[in-house]
């Protein structure tokens, strides 16, 4: 076979979707909504590694 196997890329759906869970659970931690809904996805992940960290306000 002289074709290249790649594996297939990651879904635009599935993305949002996991974004999406990653900041109903920075809501749930008791960050405001509307100051998570202005972050945007790399912030929204560092602040999940360490939940232990985030201050509430």
């Amino acid at each position: 076979m002289k074709t290249h196997l790649t594996r297939p890329r990651k879904g635009g759906a599935a993305k949002r979707r996991r974004q999406n869970d990653q900041k109903k659970r920075l809501i749930t931690l008791g960050i405001d909504e509307e100051k998570v809904q202005k972050m945007n996805p790399r912030e929204v992940l560092t602040m999940l590694k360490y939940p232990a960290k985030i201050k509430k306000d």
